[in-house]
C-alpha cells in the first residue's frame, strides 16, 4: 500500500503537516518491528502487528479456545461478538470447536520465509483423542492475520476429519447480517443476505457501508474444496474446506500418530473505508505479491507478449508451419511461442508425431530461441487415450468411475477417446519424466498444462467427478478431491525445483470449473488459461477486459492468461490494448499481416517490454478510479502502477459503445510529491508535461475516443 499517498489523501492538506505525520508513522513502524507480532501469557493471547490485533483468550488448565477481540488498531469494530469459536470441525462425526473443552499444552513462536510472525498454540482435546495446533501469522503494515490448522491423531484408530472451518467468527445481531454487502466471486459481486460460497470465492468481501467497515476473507484452498460462507444458517463468517453436505465435500482420513495440515486462511478487517474496492486494491495485492509465496513473484523475467497457436490451427500442425509461423511471431517482436495441441504421436505416450515432425521437436524449439523468444508446449498432464501403451501397461494408474469401469474426467462426449489418470499412482512420475525431458533437456520455458485431472467444468453430475478406485491411497471418493489437487501441485512443484525459469499454465480444465483460478493454484504455477473467447469484434474485447476486471485485483492479472483473440484481426490493436490489463497472449496466423501491420506489432510489444523493464507492470494491476465493470455501453480502464517505488506505470482507458467521446482519468496511488509526466502509448506523445502525483489523482487528464468501440494505452513516467 501506498501509505503516503493514502496518509497526504486523508489526513492532510498541507506539506508541513504531511511530513509530519509520515515522520510520526516511519517512527511507529521502526517500533513495531523491533516488537514480536505475538505475545502471551497462560490466560490470554495478543496478536497485534501495529495495524490489527486479535485478543484470544486460552483455557487455563482446561476451557474455551476463543476470540474475544479482533479489529483493527484503535477502532470500535462492530462485526464481532465478544466470544468467537475461532474454529470448528468434524472428526467421526463429533463436532470440535473452540467453544469446546480444550487443555493448553504449548504456546510457540511461529515465523515463514515471507516475513510472517506469529504463534503457535498447541492444545488437547477433552477427550485425549486429538492434538491441535493453531497457527497465526501476521505480516509488516498490513491488516492480515492468516491461519491454520494442524489436528493430529492421537488415537489408537484412524479417523475421518471433514467440515473444516480455519475461521469461525460469531457475528453481532441484526446491524451486521441485514446492512452488509457481501462482494463474493473474487470480491466483485455484491448481494445481501445470507452466502454459501463456491469454488469462485477465493476472496470475500463483508462491508457495511454506514460503519465504513468490513472484513476480507481469502480462502487458500484448492479448486472445488474450498468453502466459505457469510450468515448462512447461522450468524457467523466461516473459510476453509467444503463441509461433508456440500456438492464435492472434503474428507481426510488421519492414521494414528499422524498429522493433518489444512490449507491456510488469511483476513483482514478495516475501518474508515467507503467501499470495499479500495482495501481490494492496496492491501489485497500488497500482501499477495509480498507475502503470499505466490510462483509470479518468485519468477525473475515475467512473460510480456505471448503467441499460441491453437486458433485457427487446432491439431493441424507440422513442422513447416510452426516454423513459418515462428518467424512471424518473432517479425512482430513476440517474446514466447506456444506450441498447442497436435504436436503428440497421442495422449499419455507423449511421444511426438513423426510424420508432422520428422525431425522432433528440439530443432524447433531451437529456432524458436534463436529468434529470440521462449519455446513452449501444450500437455495434458492428466490424460492418455486407450490406444496409448501407457494405459495398456498401466491400467492401474488410471481414475475409476462410480460405475466400476474407467472414466473420463474431461467432456462427456468423448469418454471413448481418453482416460483421466490419478496423481496417486505411478503416474505422478511418470509425467513429470516426460514434462522434465521437454524443459530441462530440450530447453522449454512455458507449459501449457491442461484437461481435467479432479473434476470438470464441463460436467454437471458431481457423482462424475474424482476418484473411486479402491486402490489409489485414499480411503474414499470424498478424500480423493483433496488428494489429487494436493499431488497436482506437487508435480508443479517438482518441476519448478528442476527448472525455477519455468512458467507453467494451469488451466481453469486442470483447476476443474469453468474459468477458475485460486491461490491454491498461484502458490504452484504461475497463469491460468481462462477463456477462449473467439472473434474479430469488439464484443472479444469487452469479454477479455470483462474477466480480467472480475478477476483482479484479488488475483494477479499477469496470471489472467485470457485468449483467443487473433493477430491478424480487422480490430487487433484493440486487443493489444485490451490484454494489455492481464497477460497478453495471441493466437490467429501471423503470417497473414502486411508490413505495416508488423511494424506496428513490433512497436505495442517492445513498448510493453520497456514498460516492464521500467516499471514491473506485471506485478501490479488496479482499477481506474470512476471507471467500473467492463459492459456495453460504458467507459472502462485499468491502471498497472507500481506502487512500491510510485515511478509510474501504465493506463488503459476503453470506450465500449459510450455515448460520450470525452473522460477525465484519475490516476491513483502515485506518490503525491513527485513529478511525473504522461504519454501515449509506443508513440510517447506528451499528453502531459509536468504534474505532481497529487495532481494526476485529483485533476487527472482528459482522454478523447472518437470512434465508438475504441481504446487508448497511455504511460505514466517519473521525471
Amino acid at each position: 500500500m501506498n501509505i503516503s499517498y493514502l496518509l497526504y489523501n486523508r489526513n492532510c492538506r498541507s506539506k508541513e503537516k504531511f511530513f509530519l505525520l509520515l515522520i510520526s508513522v516511519f517512527t511507529m513502524q521502526v517500533c513495531l518491528a523491533q516488537q514480536p507480532f505475538a505475545k502471551w501469557t497462560d490466560k490470554e493471547l495478543i496478536l497485534d502487528n501495529g495495524i490489527v490485533q486479535r485478543i484470544i483468550q486460552l483455557p487455563t488448565t482446561t476451557g474455551k479456545f476463543i476470540t474475544t477481540s479482533y479489529n483493527p488498531i484503535n477502532t470500535d469494530f462492530k462485526y464481532f461478538t465478544k466470544i468467537s469459536p475461532d474454529f470448528q470441525f468434524e472428526i467421526n462425526g463429533t463436532i470440535y470447536s473452540g467453544n469446546g473443552n480444550w487443555l493448553l499444552k504449548n504456546i510457540a513462536k511461529h515465523t515463514d520465509a515471507k516475513q510472517g510472525e506469529g504463534a503457535a498454540i498447541t492444545l488437547i482435546s477433552a477427550d485425549q483423542k486429538t492434538e491441535l495446533t493453531i497457527r497465526f501469522l501476521l505480516y509488516p503494515n498490513l491488516p492480515v492475520i492468516r491461519k491454520d490448522l494442524v489436528i493430529k491423531n492421537l488415537g489408537e484408530q484412524i479417523i475421518m476429519l471433514e467440515s473444516v472451518d480455519v475461521e469461525k467468527f460469531e457475528t453481532t445481531p441484526y446491524w451486521a447480517s441485514t446492512f452488509s454487502w457481501i462482494c463474493h466471486d473474487y470480491g466483485r459481486r455484491r448481494s445481501i443476505g445470507p452466502y454459501d460460497g463456491n469454488m469462485q470465492d477465493a476472496l470475500i468481501t463483508v462491508h457495511n457501508s454506514d460503519w465504513q467497515q468490513g472484513i476480507i476473507i481469502g480462502n487458500e484452498a484448492s479448486g472445488v474444496i474450498k468453502h466459505t460462507s457469510v450468515f448462512w444458517q447461522e450468524a457467523t463468517i466461516c473459510a476453509g474446506l467444503t463441509h461433508k453436505d456440500a456438492r464435492f465435500p472434503f474428507r481426510k482420513y488421519i492414521e494414528k500418530g499422524q498429522s493433518f495440515t489444512t490449507p491456510q486462511v488469511f483476513t483482514m478487517v478495516y475501518a474508515n473505508y467507503k467501499d470495499p474496492d479500495e482495501i481490494l486494491n492496496t492491501a489485497v495485492p500488497d500482501f499477495v505479491r509480498r507475502h503470499m509465496g505466490i510462483r509470479l513473484s518468485e519468477l525473475e523475467h515475467k512473460p510480456t507478449f505471448v503467441y499460441n497457436t491453437w486458433v485457427p490451427f487446432g491439431k493441424n500442425i507440422n513442422e513447416k508451419l510452426i516454423m513459418e509461423l515462428a518467424k512471424a511471431a518473432a517479425a512482430a517482436s513476440m517474446k514466447e511461442f506456444i506450441i498447442d495441441d497436435g504436436w503428440e504421436d497421442n495422449l499419455g505416450d507423449w511421444g511426438i508425431d513423426k510424420t508432422k515432425f520428422p525431425n522432433g521437436l528440439k530443432p524447433v524449439f531451437d529456432y524458436i530461441k534463436s529468434l529470440g523468444m521462449k519455446p513452449g508446449l501444450w500437455v495434458s498432464v492428466g490424460s492418455a487415450s486407450p490406444e496409448s501403451k501407457v494405459y495398456k501397461e498401466h491400467p492401474e494408474w488410471f481414475v475409476i468411475g462410480k460405475d466400476g469401469n474407467f472414466a473420463n474426467l474431461h467432456i462427456a462426449d468423448n469418454v471413448s477417446q481418453i482416460r483421466s489418470a490419478s496423481f496417486n499412482t505411478g503416474w505422478k512420475d511418470y509425467i513429470k519424466k516426460i514434462l522434465l525431458k521437454f524443459s530441462v533437456d530440450y530447453g522449454l520455458e512455458y507449459l501449457k498444462l491442461d484437461f481435467a485431472v479432479v473434476t470438470s467444468p464441463y460436467r454437471f453430475n458431481n457423482e462424475e467427478s474424482g476418484d473411486y478406485a479402491t486402490n489409489h491411497g485414499f480411503t474414499d471418493h470424498n478424500e480423493s478431491f483433496y488428494v489429487s489437487y494436493e499431488k497436482v501441485w506437487q508435480l508443479f512443484d517438482e518441476l519448478h525445483a528442476a527448472k525455477p525459469s519455468l512458467f507453467i499454465d494451469c488451466t481453469f480444465e486442470t483447476m476443474g470449473g469453468l474459468q477458475l483460478i485460486d491461490y491454491a493454484m498461484l502458490k504452484h504455477a504461475e497463469g491460468n488459461w481462462l477463456s477462449n473467447f473467439n472473434g474479430p469484434d469488439a464484443k472479444v474485447d469487452l469479454r477479455i477486459r470483462n474477466m480480467a476486471w472480475w478477476r483482479s485485483p484479488a488475483i494477479p492479472a499477469t496470471a489472467l492468461v485470457i485468449g483467443n483473440p487473433e493477430m491478424q484481426d480487422s480490430a487487433w490493436d484493440m486487443h493489444i490494448k485490451s490484454l494489455a490489463g492481464a497477460l497478453p497472449i495471441m493466437l490467429g496466423d501471423p503470417r497473414k499481416l502486411s508490413a505495416t501491420d508488423l511494424k506496428k506489432y513490433r512497436g505495442y510489444a517492445d513498448w510493453l517490454q520497456l514498460m516492464e523493464n521500467r516499471y514491473g507492470i506485471m506485478s501490479f494491476r488496479q482499477d481506474l478510479a470512476g471507471y467500473g465493470e467492463p459492459m456495453e455501453g460504458m467507459w472502462d480502464g485499468f491502471q498497472r502502477i507500481n506502487t512500491e517505488t510510485t515511478s509510474g506505470g501504465i493506463i488503459g482507458v476503453f470506450r465500449q459503445g459510450g455515448a460520450d467521446t470525452e473522460r477525465k482519468v484519475i490516476v491513483s496511488y502515485l506518490d503525491p510529491l513527485k513529478i511525473y509526466t504522461v504519454k501515449e502509448a509506443v508513440s510517447g506523445k506528451i499528453i502531459i508535461q509536468k504534474a505532481t502525483g497529487k495532481q494526476l489523482g485529483q485533476a487527472g487528464f482528459k482522454v478523447t475516443i472518437n470512434e465508438e468501440y475504441g481504446g487508448q494505452l497511455f504511460e505514466v513516467a517519473e521525471k
